[in-house]
Order: C-alpha cells, then structure tokens, then sequence
C-alpha cells in the first residue's frame, strides 16, 4: 500500500483492489516507487526470496502532481496518530525512482541481515 497524503493504495483506485496477493510473511518487505505519474509497488517475505511487482501504472485520480510539504516520516502516517498495527522496523528512501536491480540488491540485503533468526 502507498500512503499518497490523503490515503492508502493498493493501485490506481481508492478501495480494494483483488488484483494483489496479500503479504503473510512474519516479517515482509514493502517497497513504493513514485515516478512521473505512475508508481509501483512492490513487495516479498523479508526472510527469503525475491519481491513481486504488485502494481506498477498511473497514480491515483488527483494524485498526478502531488504537493510535497514539510518531512517524510517512515513508519507512520502523516498525521501522527497512533491508530496503526504492527512493527516498523527499518527504511530508507532514495532520490528518484530505483532501478529493479537496485530493489533487488536491497532485497538480498534484507534477506541476508536474517529477521526473525
């Protein structure tokens, strides 16, 4: 899911979207990349494994060209509320879109720093 400032999306539309396999891994990995227009969302378990583009097309309605005010926070909404469930445990952002190799790399790193182990 992508926090685009005024809600969560699993795609292009506000609501659920049956096209993504739900994330059930202990620990997962989520990955949103934001390009002109378009994101990506991608996501895998954590532990092991390669990740899945989950959705990669147009922003949602409204969402083209987005107002970018104040910080960015990982692992929490905007808002600053309490309201979320489970465990943020590390981040990171990049300047610009990354490269699937790069995904890829950051996957096998998390992999290799052994969650849960």
């Amino acid at each position: 899911m992508a926090d685009l400032e005024n809600g969560l999306f699993a795609g292009g539309d506000k609501g659920p979207t049956t096209t993504n396999t739900p994330l059930t891994s202990t620990y997962v990995t989520a990955v949103v990349i934001g390009r002109s227009g378009t994101f990506a969302l991608k996501g895998g378990n954590a532990q092991s494994g390669t990740l899945a583009t989950m959705y990669d097309g147009a922003r949602p309605n409204g969402y083209t060209t987005m107002k970018k005010q104040g910080a960015i926070i990982l692992g929490m909404g905007g808002d600053n509320t309490d309201g979320a469930q489970g465990n943020f445990f590390e981040g990171c952002m990049t300047s610009g879109a990354s490269s699937t190799a790069t995904d890829d790399a950051v996957q096998a790193n998390i992999v290799a720093a052994g969650y849960g182990h």
